[in-house]
């Protein structure tokens, strides 16, 4: 099958959500339990690096962004790199392709650090970011609950070799 990879427009927004709705569903993505309105999610999110993957019929299969992780001046570099994926085209080895376009645009726009939170049980994303130059900085354990569970995550991070 082929795919192809391009930027994220706004008549993508009703697909990334529906796509974010089946993360939130799986129990293992995020602490969200409802998805944001589509003015609310891109507020969210930087408008550079954003990206989507399609199949052959044009439908988005996958996309990722970036959000910041603080409002300081000192934090711009840093962000949170975020990829979901269709529950059908996950295990296709299709989120490399994405973290490596968001990895070199985020280069390109200035970001030193990719960071990521994920739940221990989510064994998919971890080897994931592991695979892809991500190293585990740590657990933070009970840091919030998710629909009444206390929850820990590990925090992964990519440092960039060029942006010093």
């Amino acid at each position: 099958m082929n795919y192809e990879l391009r930027e994220m427009l706004p008549s993508d927004t009703a697909k990334v959500l529906e796509i974010f709705q089946q993360g939130i569903d799986g129990g293992i993505a995020t602490f969200d339990t409802a998805v944001p309105n589509g003015e609310a999610w891109n507020m969210e999110y930087f408008n550079d690096c954003r990206w989507v993957l399609e199949n052959e019929n044009n439908e988005v299969v996958g996309w990722c962004a970036l959000r910041p992780v603080s409002k300081k001046e000192c934090f711009k570099g840093v962000a949170e790199a975020v990829i979901y994926f269709d529950n059908e085209y996950q295990g296709r080895g299709l989120g490399s392709v994405l973290l490596k376009k968001m990895i070199l645009d985020s280069e390109d726009h200035g970001f030193w650090t990719l960071q990521a939170n994920v739940f221990p049980e989510n064994e998919a994303s971890i080897k994931f970011h592991q695979k892809n130059g991500f190293r585990n900085v740590g657990t933070r354990k009970k840091i919030a609950k998710l629909n009444g569970v206390w929850k820990d995550l590990i925090m992964y991070e990519r440092r960039s070799e060029i942006i010093s």
